[in-house]
């Protein structure tokens, strides 16, 4: 991921709603809040401090968090000042899923972890000017709290039925498996977050997913019962296709904001690939086009769903906000050249795997690159009078070059990067061979 998010310059909020809270509500990231008029008025008041926590249970920040980072931005833009936690102490433990206890990562991995997201977190905000962002780890204040302290200073404000009927915990108590005293402790902790930052900062708000709220007014009610003020929580609707299914971790299926896990062009891919029916509550949510711009891309759809536009647009904006317009532009670049409209050569080495990684492949020695051979190995071709057929009737292509003679051998210097070879059938049916040359 780069380290300088040069998009930060150009962002600004859609001036013709009447409040950022108005805008919240029409890109939908609005599901649950405490007061909602007492909200709206707070955040349409002077700078409000607010945070989001993120806990380090994988070394990369993923597409949930993605909103969460989009809604601090947001506010930010509005004049208001975030604090981005990054929990060394909560990562420990882990927020209780509704399933099945987390492992339990080491003190070493938790610390190296927090370093990847904070690294990741830096990149959506803005740390300068008047409403700068600050980084906050909660093993800060968390560490040097004995048992007994815990308990006494902060357990005591907190009733188990309260935390009984919280969706997690119910959910695992109704399981075989059943719930730890460590995860079932964790709301508590996350309670004492907004509580120190409340003290330190005098933050009066947090964000989340709506599936935090338990977590997210376990802090809210903690402030209220030990200093008698009254503090804000909002929850973000979670991030779901039309037919319900649901994007993240535990489903298996994460999109990851780290290039290692997720590749700039898998990540373009999958925004490209998105239907008709989300494309334009995906723009809402994860852009930061006006809702002129928005609801132009919705006509479009509406009339001409075969061109893309919006999933197009959706792609290239989040790509770009994410990993950066220049490897946006490579994907794009990728994604043309495999059809045979742009230059394979042009591309580097990384953009190249990853653009082929999901093709059907193969290996061969340096010795096996007559097209017939590589035809059939790559399984373009069920056999060699096939691939011959092939080549005679002009359907073959090595690199977008088509090979017209059955009897070719393709040479070491046509292989990219010394390595590989892009075969074609047609005009659609794609394969890659890497090649081993001694």
């Amino acid at each position: 991921m780069p380290e300088l998010n040069s998009s930060l310059e150009t962002q600004q909020n859609d001036p013709t709603f009447a409040n950022i809270w108005q805008e919240l509500k029409w890109r939908g990231l609005v599901h649950v809040s405490t007061d909602e008029a007492e909200l709206e008025k707070l955040l349409a008041g002077g700078p409000v401090t607010y945070y989001c926590g993120f806990d380090p249970t994988a070394p990369s920040l993923h597409l949930g968090n993605l909103v969460q980072l989009l809604v601090m931005r947001r506010l930010q833009l509005a004049g208001h000042k975030p604090l981005g936690l990054v929990g060394g102490s909560t990562g420990m433990i882990g927020d209780p899923r509704p399933t099945a206890e987390r492992t339990l990562n080491t003190k070493d991995t938790v610390a190296e972890w927090v370093g990847y997201l904070q690294a990741q977190v830096r990149r959506f905000l803005s740390f300068e000017g008047d409403n700068a962002a600050r980084m906050v780890n909660n093993l800060d204040w968390t560490a040097p709290l004995s048992a007994i302290d815990f308990l006494r200073d902060v357990g005591k404000h907190f009733r188990v039925g309260t935390m009984l009927r919280k969706d997690a915990v119910a959910s695992r108590l109704n399981s075989d498996e059943g719930i730890s005293y460590t995860e079932f402790s964790y709301q508590i902790l996350q309670g004492m977050d907004y509580l120190q930052l409340y003290r330190d900062y005098g933050c009066m708000l947090q964000t989340g997913g709506s599936d935090q709220w338990g977590n997210l007014t376990s802090g809210t009610e903690l402030i209220r019962k030990v200093e008698g003020k009254s503090v804000h929580a909002l929850g973000t609707p979670l991030i779901t296709n039309a037919d319900g299914t649901k994007f993240g971790k535990s489903e298996g299926n994460a999109i990851w904001l780290d290039a290692g896990m997720c590749s700039p062009y898998a990540f373009y891919q999958f925004w490209l690939n998105t239907a008709d029916a989300d494309v334009v509550n995906r723009l809402k949510v994860f852009t930061f086009l006006t809702r002129a711009e928005i609801d132009e891309l919705a006509a479009a759809v509406a009339e001409r769903p075969f061109a893309r536009e919006g999933q197009r647009k959706l792609a290239y904006e989040v790509t770009s906000l994410v990993h950066g317009v220049e490897a946006t532009e490579k994907v794009i670049a990728a994604s043309a050249a495999l059809f045979g409209n742009g230059d394979l050569t042009a591309l580097d080495k990384t953009t190249l795997q990853a653009a082929t990684s999901e093709l059907p492949s193969a290996t061969v020695q340096v010795d096996e690159m007559g097209i017939v051979d590589l035809l059939v190995a790559s399984g373009l071709s069920e056999s060699k009078s096939a691939a011959r057929r092939t080549v005679g009737e002009g359907g073959a292509y090595v690199n977008n070059e088509k090979v017209s003679d059955p009897e070719a051998v393709i040479s070491e210097s046509e292989l990219l990067h010394g390595q590989y070879l892009l075969l074609r059938r047609g005009k659609k049916n794609l394969a890659t061979v890497e090649v081993l040359v001694p």
